[in-house]
């Protein structure tokens, strides 16, 4: 059944687990995503980039998703990631999308503040959750990039200033994660995070998540995360597996050759979800 994020997300800041947020370009990964959230009674966020949305079009992927969500009793919200655009979030929000991310961290925080607080009042008049974002997470999604110069942590002060000026629903924090493979092992600010989520006492999110280490991911659910991206990771169990397959196999059909990826996707998926704490949650 297909729910807002806010509905999704309201449910994991109160109980204390995070709900998984996985990017999608095609079929065999949105019905992975479903697969795996059955297989662990999971509520889930099937979310599409503006990169992927131009790869496969905002309407295929709006029903694609629909249409899976339409026959399952597990919780699905769609979502918008990191939109910039604003005729793209519009046109999201009247294809079916349930929830949108505006992403103006790029802007002064009083930019900020006034680009999202216009999307938060069209969305919400149409019942489409908003999530934001303030500081700079670095690494590259699709065709934005935020160098290690550019990055930085969210200010405490600066994340309460938006939140009460613009009655987003969820926030998207930094504290050291990422978008795209680490280079290393990911030191992430949990003094901050705890500092943040005491002062908001609302849903978190936290991109650049796939790569970070099982202990760290925990952790950031127990201190507060209740919404958390991964992109890398199921790509590259989609290229792993396409690989295994095609260098042992002289098969050329399609369907035997993303089947086996779309397994690989479904496990990655399922682990996690139990990793967040999702497993067992759904309504």
């Amino acid at each position: 059944m297909l729910l807002t994020g806010k509905q999704l997300l309201d449910r994991a800041h109160k109980e204390g687990y995070a709900v998984g947020a996985f990017n999608v370009n095609t079929m065999e990964q949105c019905q992975a995503i479903i697969t795996a959230a059955e297989k662990t009674n999971s509520p889930v966020i099937i979310q599409a980039s503006q990169g992927g949305l131009k790869y496969a079009g905002v309407e295929m992927i709006a029903a694609m998703v629909r249409t899976l969500a339409s026959t399952t009793k597990i919780p699905v919200a769609l979502h918008l990631d990191h939109g910039t655009d604003f005729k793209q979030i519009m046109l999201c929000i009247r294809n079916g999308f349930t929830s949108v991310m505006i992403d103006a961290s790029k802007k002064p925080l009083e930019g900020n503040i006034e680009t999202t607080k216009q999307i938060c009042e069209i969305a919400h008049s149409v019942n489409v959750s908003v999530e934001a974002e303030i500081g700079k997470i670095g690494g590259t999604e699709d065709n934005v990039t935020v160098s290690d110069r550019e990055a930085s942590f969210t200010d405490p002060d600066e994340a309460e200033q938006l939140v009460k000026q613009t009655g987003i629903d969820s926030l998207a924090i930094a504290i050291g994660t990422a978008h795209g493979p680490y280079k290393g092992e990911p030191k992430l600010d949990f003094d901050r995070l705890k500092i943040i989520k005491e002062r908001l006492n609302m849903p978190i999110v936290l991109h650049g998540s796939s790569g970070v280490p099982e202990d760290s991911i925990k952790k950031a659910v127990s201190l507060g995360v209740n919404k958390i991206n991964i992109d890398t990771d199921i790509r590259q169990a989609f290229s792993r597996a396409v690989r295994n397959f095609v260098g042992s196999n002289d098969a050329y059909d399609p369907r035997k050759i993303l089947g086996p990826a779309r397994e690989e996707m479904i496990k990655v998926i399922s682990e996690k979800m139990i990793m967040f704490g999702s497993a067992g949650k759904a309504y």
